[in-house]
C-alpha cells in the first residue's frame, strides 16, 4: 500500500521525500500549496493540526490499520521504526541519531528559517538586525556540524534519519548566506549525500 506524502517544496518537505526514497517505500505526493493557504484547509488540519507540512498518511500502520503522522522529525522516526532502516535497534546507537535529529529540529531549521524570513523584510533596519542576528547563529550551527563531521562520516556515525533531516536544510545553504567552502567537512558530507541515487530521486520528485 502506498503512503501519502502531504508536502511542498521546502527543506522539511525534502527531508521526507529523501527518506521515502532511501527506504524504498512507495508513496504518492499530495501537494499542499502553502503559498496560497492550503495548510489551513480543514481536511489537512484534521491530521496536521499545527498547519505545517509535511504530514503523511500510511494506510498500513503498526497494527495493520491506517495511521497519520505530522511533524517531520516524528515522521522520520516513524519511518525508521517501520522499516528498520537508518534507525538502529540498539539504544546506545539510537542516542546520537536522536541527538542530531533534535539538534536539527530545535536549531538547524528554526535559525536558518529566520534568515529566509528576514531576507524578505522590506524595512532596511529591521532586515539588517534580523539578518545579523540569525546569520550569526546559523553560521555557528554550521560550525557545530563541521566539527562533528571532522570526527565521523555521518552525523550519528553511520548514515541515519538524522542525515536526511539535516540535509534538507543544508540544501538551502545559499539562502542562508553560507559558502560550504568555509565548512569543508559539511561540504564533503553534503557531496556524499547528494551523490546517492535515492537521495537524488528524493530531491527530483515534484512536491508542488
Amino acid at each position: 500500500m502506498t503512503i501519502e506524502l502531504w508536502s511542498w517544496d521546502t527543506p522539511n518537505g525534502r527531508k521526507i521525500s529523501v527518506a521515502l526514497e532511501e527506504m524504498g517505500l512507495p508513496y504518492t505526493v499530495q501537494p499542499v500549496d502553502i503559498a496560497n493557504g492550503a495548510q489551513f484547509d480543514p481536511a489537512f488540519l484534521a491530521f496536521s493540526p499545527n498547519n505545517r507540512i509535511p504530514a503523511i498518511k500510511d494506510p498500513v500502520g503498526p497494527d495493520g490499520h491506517p495511521i497519520t503522522v505530522f511533524e517531520s522529525g516524528a515522521i522520520l522516526l516513524y519511518l525508521g521504526a517501520k522499516t528498520g532502516l537508518f534507525w538502529p535497534a540498539d539504544l546506545r546507537r539510537q542516542v546520537p541519531v536522536l541527538e542530531w535529529l533534535m539538534w536539527q529540529m530545535g536549531g538547524f531549521g528554526p535559525m536558518p528559517g529566520q534568515v529566509h524570513h528576514f531576507r524578505q523584510v522590506e524595512n532596511e533596519a529591521d532586515r539588517r538586525y534580523g539578518l545579523e542576528r540569525y546569520v550569526r547563529e546559523t553560521r555557528r550551527l554550521y560550525g557545530v556540524a563541521d566539527r562533528r563531521l571532522a570526527q565521523v562520516a555521518f552525523f550519528a556515525g553511520d548514515i541515519s534519519i538524522a542525515d536526511f533531516a539535516i540535509l534538507g536544510w543544508v540544501w538551502r545553504h545559499e539562502r542562508h548566506l553560507v559558502e560550504l567552502a568555509e565548512f569543508p567537512n559539511v561540504r564533503r558530507w553534503y557531496a556524499t549525500m547528494m551523490a546517492r541515487p535515492a537521495t537524488q530521486r528524493g530531491f527530483a520528485v515534484a512536491l508542488q
